[in-house]
């Protein structure tokens, strides 16, 4: 998932995506333990994008808390 498209997310939305995320990390995980993981780079591409997340919300937060104070 490309920056620009998270970005253009709304909060609640990139929440979601967010759960989701890690969800999918979960099993993943539960599919490299069990030798059934197909392609192990999709582990390493989820767990970016849940970065990629994680880095808007926390960017959205501090702007507003710079807009309050």
């Amino acid at each position: 998932m490309k920056t620009s498209k998270v970005r253009d997310l709304s909060l609640e939305e990139l929440q979601a995506r967010e759960k989701e995320l890690k969800e999918e990390l979960f099993n993943l995980r539960f599919q490299h333990g069990t030798n059934q993981l197909e392609n192990p780079m999709r582990m390493k591409q989820t767990k970016r994008d849940i970065a990629r997340v994680l880095t808007v919300i926390k960017q959205r937060q501090r702007a507003e808390s710079q807009n309050e104070g």
